[in-house]
C-alpha cells in the first residue's frame, strides 16, 4: 500500500466509544485536490470509492477553511465523538485551513487536518508554491499549524505513519486535549510504498475518558457550596460534550442553585426552566448578570471563562467571591487562580456534587430573587420580539420571528457579528443541541459551512431537525461559496441572511469607543472625503448571488409586514426538501435590551475628537470595576 492508502484505510477503522455509544471517529473526508495530494490522498480515496464506497466517503468542498468549519460543526453536534478529516493540497490550499485550525483548537473541538507538504526528499526543490526561508530551508508553510494545533507532526518517512497516526487519534479523542490535529503529508511520501501490518488496519476503539473527581477536591468544593449564601452555576460547553444536561438539571432542582450559561453552554437547561437565568457576561441577560454580580460562590462547569463570560472580569463583583471550577482539562479548571479546582468529567462531577449535597438547598429568599429576575427579563424579551411594523425591522424582531416559526428541536447556527450577542440574550433554547453559536473564535464565515457540518450530523443521527443558519451580510460575504456544496449534495439548510449594509456589531462598538462607525459601513467610496462614510448604499444584490448558486431564495420585501412575511418564509423553507436562503433587510441601529454586561475594548488615551474623549472617560469608569477574580 502507499502511505496515503494506508492512512485512509486506517482512519476508516477508528471507532469512538462513549459508554453505550460506538460510532465512527472519522466518518468521511472533505477534500480539495491539487498537485500536492491528487496522486496521494486523492488516489487513495478514489480507489476506495471504486472498491468499497461506504468505507471512507469523500465529500467535495469549495474552500479549505470551510472544510474545517464543517468538521467542527459536525463534531459539536456529535458531542466530540466524531469529526471529519480535511485534506488540502500544498501551499495556499494548506494555509487556507489555518483559520479553521485556530477555530477548532480555541473551541476545544476535534478536527483532523491533512495538509500536503513539499517534497521530503527535496529532489524537486523548490517546487511550485514552496515557501523558502534562507535561515531555515526545512521550514514549510505547514509549520504555521504548530501553534494552532493540539497535535502536529509530519510524515517524513513512510515508516513514521504508524506512530504518528496513533498519536494523532489519541489526542483527537481525548476530551482534555482535543482540538485541531494536524498530520502534514509531503507530496512524495504520500505516494511511497509501505508494507502495512494487518493490525494497523484492524478496527480500533478509542474509549472517551470520563474521569471522576478526586475525594479531596470534591470535599473542598462541597464545603464551599454548603457555605455559600448566593451560589451560581456558570455552565459551559463541557456540560453538553459530556452529556451532562440531565445531571445538571437534577443538581439545580435539588439545590435551587441558579444557572447562567456561556455561548457554548446554551441548551444545558431549557429556556423556561426555573433555574435558568440565560446567558451570563458581556452579552448576557440582565437577570444572569444581576445574580452573578452578587454571587459569593461561582461554580464553573465545563467553561473556559472567556472575557465575554466574565464580562472582562467585571461580572462577579462580590469582594469575597470564590470559584469552584469543574473541568476535564486542568488548564481550564485552574482559571482565575482558584484554589478549588475539580479536574473531572462534567457529568461525573455533577453527579458527585448532587450526592454530597443531598438535603442542601439555597435560602428561599434567594430563590425568590432568582424568580423575580427571570420574570422581569422574560418580559423584556417578549417586548423585544414584538413586531414594530417598521419597514426595516430590528434584529431582535427578526430573531423573534425565526423563533416563533422554528420547531423546538431545530438547530440555530451562528458565529459572528452582532447576532451572537443578541441571540445569547434573546434566543429561547428548547433542546440541548438546539443552540450552535461558535463564539470562542467568533469566525466570520463559519455560519454556512458550520451549518452544513451540523446538518451532516443530524442526518447521520437519523434525526428530524431543521438547521437554521442566521448570518449578517458582512459574514456572508466572507464565505458563502459552500452554498454550492449544499446544492451539490442535496444538503438541506435554511439560511436567514440579514442585510444591514455593513458591520453592525463593530459599527456599534465603534460608536462606543468614539470612532463613529468609521470604516464599518458598506458605502460607495467618496473620493473627496476619502472615506466610506457617505449614504450611497452599494448596489449589491446578495439574494441574486445566492440564487446564482442554484439555491432557492425567498426575498422579504421591506414593508410594514416584513416580520409576518419572514415567518411565512421560514414555514415555506421548512416545508421544502432542499436548501433555502431567506433575504431580509434590517435597521442596524435597533438594539436588543441591555444586559448590563461590559467588554474591555481599550479607548485611545488622547484624541482630538470629543466623542473619543467622552468614550475614554466612560471606559475608565468601567475599567475600575475589573477584578483579578482570584478565587
Amino acid at each position: 500500500m502507499t502511505v496515503s492508502q494506508a492512512l485512509i484505510e486506517f482512519l476508516a477503522h477508528q471507532w469512538t466509544v462513549d459508554g453505550e455509544i460506538r460510532e465512527r471517529t472519522i466518518p468521511g473526508v472533505l477534500g480539495i485536490f491539487g498537485h500536492g495530494n491528487v496522486a496521494g490522498v486523492g488516489q487513495a480515496l478514489q480507489q476506495l470509492n471504486v472498491e468499497r464506497p461506504d468505507l471512507m466517503p469523500y465529500h467535495q468542498a469549495r474552500n479549505e477553511q470551510a472544510m474545517v468549519h464543517q468538521a467542527v460543526g459536525y463534531a459539536r453536534m456529535r458531542r466530540r465523538r466524531a469529526t471529519f478529516a480535511a485534506a488540502a493540497s500544498v501551499g495556499p490550499g494548506a494555509t487556507n485551513m489555518l483559520t479553521g485550525a485556530a477555530l477548532a483548537t480555541t473551541n476545544r473541538l476535534p478536527a483532523l487536518l491533512l495538509p500536503s507538504d513539499t517534497f521530503a526528499t527535496r529532489v524537486a526543490d523548490p517546487v511550485l508554491q514552496q515557501l523558502e526561508q534562507p535561515w531555515d530551508i526545512g521550514l514549510t508553510v505547514n509549520d504555521a499549524f504548530r501553534p494552532l494545533s493540539r497535535f502536529f507532526d509530519r510524515v517524513q518517512r513512510p515508516e513514521q505513519l504508524y506512530s504518528i497516526a496513533l498519536a494523532a487519534m489519541r489526542v483527537l479523542t481525548d476530551p482534555a486535549e482535543t482540538g485541531a490535529v494536524t498530520i502534514a503529508l509531503p507530496e512524495d511520501v504520500q505516494t511511497q510504498l509501505l508494507d502495512v501490518p494487518a493490525e494497523f488496519l484492524a478496527d480500533r476503539e478509542w474509549h472517551l475518558r470520563r474521569p471522576v473527581p478526586e475525594h479531596g477536591p470534591l470535599k473542598r468544593a462541597v464545603a464551599a457550596i454548603r457555605g455559600a449564601r448566593r451560589p451560581v452555576v456558570v455552565a459551559g460547553g463541557g456540560v453538553l460534550y459530556s452529556g451532562a444536561e440531565d445531571a445538571l438539571r437534577e443538581f439545580v432542582e435539588a439545590t435551587g442553585v441558579p444557572v447562567g450559561t456561556t455561548q457554548a453552554g446554551g441548551g444545558v437547561l431549557a429556556w423556561d426552566h426555573p433555574q435558568n437565568l440565560g446567558g451570563v457576561g458581556a452579552t448576557g441577560s440582565l437577570a444572569a448578570n444581576r445574580i452573578a454580580a452578587e454571587a459569593d460562590v461561582v461554580i464553573g462547569i465545563g467553561t473556559r471563562y472567556s472575557d465575554f463570560t466574565t464580562a472582562s472580569r467585571t461580572a462577579f463583583q462580590n469582594p469575597d467571591v470564590t470559584f469552584v471550577n469543574v473541568n476535564v482539562a486542568p488548564f481550564d479548571a485552574y482559571k482565575h487562580g482558584t484554589q478549588l479546582p475539580v479536574v473531572a468529567d462534567a457529568r461525573e462531577a455533577i453527579r458527585a456534587l448532587t450526592a454530597e449535597l443531598a438535603g442542601h438547598r439555597v435560602d428561599a429568599a434567594y430563590g425568590a430573587q432568582v424568580a423575580r429576575e427571570r420574570a422581569a427579563w422574560d418580559g423584556m424579551v417578549d417586548k423585544a420580539f414584538a413586531p414594530s411594523g417598521r419597514e426595516l425591522p430590528g434584529q431582535p424582531e427578526i430573531i423573534g420571528a425565526v423563533q416563533r416559526a422554528s420547531d423546538p428541536r431545530d438547530v440555530l447556527v451562528q458565529a459572528a457579528g452582532s447576532l451572537p450577542g443578541d441571540l445569547q440574550k434573546l434566543w429561547r433554547v428548547r433542546d440541548p443541541l438546539g443552540y450552535h453559536v461558535e463564539y470562542a473564535y467568533s469566525c466570520m464565515g463559519y455560519e454556512i459551512a458550520g451549518g452544513l457540518g451540523v446538518r451532516r450530523a443530524v442526518v447521520a443521527a437519523g434525526e428530524d431537525r431543521d438547521v437554521i443558519v442566521m448570518v449578517g451580510d458582512g459574514s456572508y460575504l466572507m464565505l458563502h461559496s459552500e452554498l454550492v456544496t449544499a446544492v451539490a449534495e442535496g444538503i438541506k439548510i435554511i439560511v436567514v441572511l440579514i442585510q444591514n449594509h455593513g458591520f453592525a456589531s463593530i459599527g456599534h462598538l465603534s460608536e462606543s469607543v468614539g470612532t463613529q462607525r468609521f470604516g464599518t459601513k458598506y458605502r460607495r467610496y467618496d473620493h473627496t472625503t476619502r472615506n466610506f462614510q457617505g449614504e450611497e448604499i452599494l448596489p449589491v444584490d446578495l439574494a441574486a448571488n445566492a440564487r446564482s448558486y442554484g439555491i432557492d431564495v425567498i426575498e422579504v420585501e421591506p414593508t410594514t409586514d416584513a416580520i409576518r412575511d419572514l415567518g411565512e418564509a421560514i414555514a415555506t423553507a421548512k416545508a421544502s426538501t432542499t436548501s433555502t436562503l431567506i433575504h431580509i433587510n434590517s435597521d442596524p441601529l435597533l438594539y436588543a435590551p441591555d444586559g448590563a454586561g461590559w467588554w474591555d475594548v481599550p479607548v485611545a488615551e488622547t484624541s482630538s475628537a470629543e466623542t473619543t474623549r467622552t468614550a475614554r472617560e466612560e471606559y475608565l469608569g468601567q475599567q475600575a470595576r475589573q477584578r483579578p477574580l482570584l478565587g
